[in-house]
């Protein structure tokens, strides 16, 4: 079926036209996910670890071993890091690059949510699938972000896509086909992409008991040849990066291959060390980071459980696959929100068919009006009482972030009420929505501008260079990704791995051949007692940190800082 022709005969949801409502929710989107861009650096934790990596590989051609500075990089594959590369070269602006992958991924799974939707059922109920997936919090914030999840997450999509249109829609061995490719391209991205194969299970039970809606595809060796696509694009990182590892003979390369395969995976899952949680983590997760969807499970949980006894494989298999990637994320210790972040596109595809009637009940709306409110309503309160009142809680915030944060919020927070009252509790959802379009918006247009400077450390390392003048170099002592990143002029580092006293020595011992030349820009913390700070420079604070620098006078002789900190820490900002 021609899906244009098949639009043109669509019945529309609020306009005359369902192609002009369609045009007019890609504008909405595209603004609501893109403003912004271009007006920011890349913020802690993950960004600038990225956006360093993809430079790296920019100015070095380092493609198959990632580096983060002189160390490798083992924690993640590199795909996500070659599309910002690529994103580099087709626009010339890091700004850009780094967060283009992102935006293409959201905004391509709210294409296939829409279209997986109508032709499934109708455009009505696909055009509010794909809104409701827009303006989910956790959909919005994350997928604004540089981080590989937003990518694993469009991945994961485009996977569930193919491997339906062929389970329910089918026979088509070619869309089979392109859900098992980029199934295998998220386990490259990310290893969890081989999660999209779930899919799998809920339609062999589906098949076995003879559900309604499924489609009957046979052909032995079809399955085995679309499973086999699965590998093409893991071997196609994999083979590479083995044969260098193997015929260059680094042991660094090795470890990096040995760290990838398997401690970035099986050990990862199996024996985590951070973001430790109850197996119940993600009910919270999904109860208030997924507002205002989360507000509409009470009435879908039923209305689904009617639509399973009738045997509708159209709402086992997505619901199927949901639960599915919740289980195997909740027997691992390790927990974070992102992990079950590709489950969101599927939950709003198999809510697409009850929203319309839905969205038209007084008590979803009431509860949907109550959240644009509260939200509104304690973000107007909270500015106006610290512009006003200046708390203690808001000076202490006022020490990380601009007193002009305060304004910002409350124009979010009074466009908000504003909006309620205009649409009151029958327009909620259009409330809800608006009140999304404000939010995001003015975070992107006034908040990247004014936080990026503490965020993304450019302050400091403007400030820095400032003070060393343009031909001294600068050596950076216990730095985190977004120093080097913004660093101007010449600069040296000694590892990011290795312990702070290693990496004092070996910058002191740097420093002590050309003192006239070289400055040393540190953590607080990592110099200790042993730089005297009446002769060093406080440069700033930034990312909560207060940064330091010092030329060799300032070095108190013999003394070694003890390693007061993990510098492997995560950045929590």
């Amino acid at each position: 079926m021609n899906p244009c022709a098949s639009l043109s005969h669509a019945r529309p949801l609020w306009l005359r036209s369902a192609r002009a409502e369609l045009l007019l929710f890609g504008v909405f989107a595209l603004l609501l996910l893109g403003l912004g861009i271009g007006l920011r650096d890349p913020w802690p934790s993950d960004e600038p670890r990225f956006a360093l990596v993809a430079q790296w590989m920019v100015e070095h051609g380092q493609w198959l071993f990632p580096h983060r500075g002189h160390e490798l990089y083992p924690d993640k594959p590199p795909v996500f890091m070659w599309l910002q590369a690529l994103s580099y070269y087709l626009t010339h602006h890091w700004r850009i690059a780094f967060l283009l992958p992102s935006l293409l991924a959201a905004l391509g799974a709210l294409a296939l949510v829409y279209d997986l939707a109508r032709r499934l059922w109708n455009h009505r109920s696909a055009l509010l699938a794909a809104a409701t997936l827009l303006v989910t919090i956790h959909f919005t914030y994350q997928m604004r972000n540089a981080q590989i999840d937003p990518l694993l997450l469009g991945w994961i999509t485009l996977a569930n896509y193919g491997l339906l249109r062929h389970l329910l829609l089918g026979p088509s061995w070619r869309w089979f086909a392109v859900g098992c490719f980029f199934a295998g391209l998220g386990v490259a991205t990310k290893g969890v992409g081989v999660l999209a194969l779930l899919m799998l299970l809920p339609y062999l039970v589906a098949r076995r008991g003879h559900w309604r809606q499924l489609a009957l595809p046979v052909g032995g060796w079809r399955w085995a040849g679309g499973l086999a696509l699965f590998f093409v694009p893991i071997l196609g990182w994999l083979l590479p990066m083995l044969l260098v590892a193997h015929a260059d003979g680094d042991p660094q390369h090795a470890a990096y291959v040995q760290n990838i395969l398997f401690g970035q995976t099986v050990h990862r899952y199996a024996t985590p060390t951070g973001h430790l949680h109850s197996p119940f983590y993600f009910l919270g997760i999904i109860v208030v980071d997924w507002l205002p969807l989360s507000l509409l499970l009470p009435w879908a949980l039923p209305a689904w459980w009617r639509r399973l006894q009738r045997r509708d494989a159209r709402f086992l298999l997505p619901l199927g696959w949901i639960v599915l990637m919740l289980l195997f994320f909740s027997f691992s210790p390790g927990k974070r929100d992102v992990y079950i972040l590709p489950a969101l596109p599927m939950t709003a595809l198999a809510l697409a068919p009850l929203l319309p009637g839905l969205l038209r009940r007084r008590g979803v709306r009431l509860a949907v009006c109550a959240l644009t409110v509260l939200l509104a309503g304690a973000l107007t309160a909270a500015a106006a009482l610290a512009i006003h009142r200046h708390p203690a809680w808001a000076v202490k915030i006022e020490q990380s972030l601009d007193p002009q944060i305060w304004w910002m919020l409350l124009a979010i927070g009074a466009a908000g009420l504003v909006i309620v009252a205009l649409t009151r509790v029958r327009r909620a959802p259009l409330g809800w929505l608006l009140f999304a379009g404000v939010l995001w918006s003015v975070y992107g247009l006034w908040g990247y501008p004014m936080l990026n400077g503490d965020r993304s450390a450019r302050d400091v390392m403007v400030q820095a260079r400032a003070m060393a003048g343009p031909d001294a170099t600068i050596g950076l002592l216990a730095w985190k990704e977004q120093n080097l990143l913004m660093a101007a002029g010449p600069v040296a580092e000694f590892g990011f791995l290795k312990p702070w006293p290693q990496q004092y020595a070996e910058a002191i011992a740097w420093q002590r051949q050309d003192p006239a030349h070289r400055w040393i820009f540190s953590l607080d913390e990592a110099m200790g007692a042993c730089v005297d700070r009446h002769r060093a420079t406080y440069v700033g604070h930034a990312n909560r940190r207060e940064w330091w620098m010092f030329q060799a006078n300032a070095v108190v002789p013999g003394c070694v800082p003890g390693a007061s900190a993990d510098p492997q820490a995560d950045d929590t900002l």
